[in-house]
């Protein structure tokens, strides 16, 4: 691969699944305050929203009421803890990671998740040895959809934004590839609701299947 590209990737809901384990440290907390579980299928609507948005579905109207950083906190200690149980690559990823390390593409992660956390998880995974680059949620001062992350993460790659590809589930994913002057894929198999109004958001490519990502890495670059 001669010219001088990159993938950029969202994390959660994207590459990993991690809505069971996300899911578990919320309903952790739930549970230490007398409120009803999760979902397996709320937890995956709602994991791209972080901590506050599972603890905020969970508590309902009574959420405004709590000490909403120190539940939060609880979540987060919860989730460090039993952090890779349940979470997994989606079908098909860890081949388009593969492919991507053949073809010699640069590729990493900017994501909201905390930067230790995010080390933590993917210590766990094999793949990420192949990471060139990972950018979180506190790295920063600022975070998506502010484009502050993407372009450190293109500083470190050295490749000029409007040669990156970013890969993301949510509307500050795009809204933060857009601000960036990348290219935006919408991944249609991660953690959205049915109030999400995609077509709204303006992404560039869709890909419907995390088994199909690979082909619409390809077709972005063949239109370069």
């Amino acid at each position: 691969m001669t010219k001088q590209v990159a993938v950029l990737f969202d994390l959660d809901g994207t590459l990993l699944d991690t809505a069971p384990d996300l899911g578990a440290a919320a309903n952790f907390v739930l549970s230490q305050h007398q409120q009803a579980p999760l979902s397996l299928e709320q937890a995956r609507q709602l994991s791209s929203h972080g901590a506050i948005g599972l603890l905020k579905a969970g508590f309902g109207e009574a959420w405004a009421e709590q000490a909403q950083n120190q539940l939060r906190q609880q979540l987060l200690d919860y989730y460090q803890q039993y952090i890779c149980q349940g979470t997994d690559f989606f079908p098909g990823i860890r081949q388009a990671l593969q492919w991507l390390n053949q073809q010699q593409i640069p590729w990493g992660v900017v994501t909201n998740k905390p930067e230790h956390l995010s080390k933590l998880l993917l210590a766990h995974f094999v793949e990420f040895e192949q990471s060139a680059v990972l950018i979180g949620g506190d790295t920063l001062a600022q975070r998506k959809p502010d484009p502050a992350p993407m372009l450190l993460a293109c500083e470190k790659l050295g490749i000029a934004p409007q040669h990156c590809l970013y890969v993301g589930d949510a509307e500050r994913d795009i809204e933060a590839g857009r601000n960036s002057n990348m290219t935006t894929l919408l991944a249609l198999w991660g953690y959205l609701s049915e109030q999400d109004k995609i077509e709204q958001w303006q992404a560039d490519l869709h890909c419907s299947k995390s088994e199909q990502l690979q082909q619409s890495i390809q077709a972005w670059l063949s239109e370069l």
